[in-house]
């Protein structure tokens, strides 16, 4: 019922008309089918057009090119022409004829900058993994060297020579983090000595003290398990050393005979189970009174005093020590006479090889 709606008081009214909302946003056309069609097919039209334009430059660009290289080669002839270089000249001399220009000079650094990386032929990720990979076989070698007899690692040396190569090859760059080389010690103290004494280097590695001193006329022979064909004897040092010279006998006390061996240097080389047995040889090489050098780790010493009276027990006498560095011990021992011994005297000597310790590697 309409508000006030009182008999004879109606009033008609015009219909009051809807707001119609507006939108100011700009109305887009619907598109027809037929009208996407064209534009697709405009666009393919455009592509095409961009295509041949493409390959008509770049058909352009070449004839550009050769007539360039065509240019500059007769402009080097004519330059070569006008020098005169005889023709039948070789190639290499004409290069040499010409300056060179920055463009060859840069070519020539970038052949040096690849040639040296070729050389290398490793990444530097690559090469301090191999340093670490021979770091550990170099560890695993000279334990292995410690704690076996010398025969055993002859016999190992012999089956597989790389074996000896990889040793040394670690041992090298190990001796450059040491603060003193027991070698080049004995290098400058061996070289005032008078010319033409013979020394005898067992376990000498690549055979560094020899070719040191031989060139100021000493006379050194090197002997380890492995021979370079030049410097180094093939040897085992605890079993047999070939240079002459006897042993003392059993019944009264001598220096042998038949010696020839001024000097013996164990630089390092006490290695392995039965390593007094190469102190046996060195008393039977060396001349009364010659002079033994010994050169250990002093890590592996366990009692000192003690290792000192077993080598004397061989038949030495000790002349003077030094323990001023930090990482080797230096011994100075003097050949005397001595009895010989039996079999079994040698074997119970062995028993106190212990006196060395192996040097042994945290496992990584």
């Amino acid at each position: 019922m309409p508000l006030f709606d009182v008999p004879g008081w109606t009033v008609d009214a015009p219909p009051i008309a809807e707001a119609v909302k507006t939108s100011k946003k700009r109305k887009r056309s619907a598109v027809e089918p037929h009208d996407l069609q064209a534009a697709e097919a405009n666009f393919e039209t455009l592509i095409k057009q961009l295509d041949r334009s493409s390959s008509t430059d770049n058909l352009g660009a070449a004839p550009k090119k050769k007539e360039k290289k065509e240019k500059k080669k007769k402009a080097t002839k004519d330059i070569t022409d006008k020098r005169a270089v005889p023709a039948q000249l070789p190639r290499k001399i004409l290069d040499q004829s010409h300056p060179s220009s920055p463009h060859s000079k840069k070519t020539k650094k970038k052949h040096a900058r690849e040639y040296s990386q070729s050389v290398a032929g490793l990444t530097l990720l690559q090469k301090e993994m191999k340093e670490s990979l021979d770091g550990a076989r170099f560890r695993m070698i000279n334990e292995s060297l410690y704690k076996s007899d010398s025969s055993q690692a002859y016999k190992m040396m012999r089956e597989d020579p790389r074996v000896f190569e990889d040793y040394h090859a670690g041992f090298r760059h190990q001796v450059q983090s040491w603060p003193t080389n027991p070698v080049e010690h004995y290098i400058t103290v061996l070289s005032t000595y008078p010319q033409k004494t013979f020394i005898a280097d067992l376990g000498c590695g690549d055979a560094t003290m020899a070719r040191a001193l031989i060139p100021k006329g000493l006379s050194v022979v090197s002997f380890d398990l492995v021979s370079d064909g030049a410097f180094v004897v093939e040897a085992d040092i605890c079993t047999k050393i070939p240079l002459p010279g006897s042993e003392p006998t059993r019944e009264e006390r001598s220096e042998g005979e038949g010696h020839i061996v001024d000097v013996v240097v164990c630089a390092l080389s006490l290695m392995g189970t039965n390593w007094p047995k190469c102190l046996r040889e060195a008393w039977r090489i060396l001349k009364p009174g010659g002079e033994l050098k010994i050169a250990e780790v002093a890590s592996r010493l366990t009692d000192v005093e003690r290792f000192q009276k077993l080598v004397a027990s061989i038949g030495f006498r000790l002349n003077s020590k030094d323990a001023t560095n930090s990482h080797f011990t230096l011994f100075e021992f003097k050949k005397v006479a001595s009895k010989g011994k039996s079999e079994e005297e040698w074997g119970e000597m062995l028993l106190k090889a212990n006196l060395l310790q192996p040097c042994e590697y945290k496992r990584r």
